[in-house]
């Protein structure tokens, strides 16, 4: 008996979807908060807008080349 497929983006795409919206927002906050005057921005803010989006970028398209090689 099959197991039926479950619709949807698998959770690995979902999760670099998030993580690279996070890291979207970051980028965006760096940009805002730099056009305000402030130079001494938080590390942490730093790091996640340069290591959270690619990142994220990386796993979505590890999830669409593993969805693309599953399906052929």
């Amino acid at each position: 008996m099959a197991v039926p497929e479950k619709p949807g983006k698998p959770i690995l795409m979902r999760v670099g979807i998030g993580l690279f919206a996070l890291g979207m927002l970051a980028v965006t906050a760096v940009f805002v908060l730099f056009a305000a005057g402030l130079e001494n921005l938080p590390v942490w803010l730093s790091a996640a807008a340069g290591v959270v989006t690619p990142l994220g970028l990386a796993l979505g398209l590890i999830a669409l080349v593993r969805e693309a090689r599953r399906k052929s």
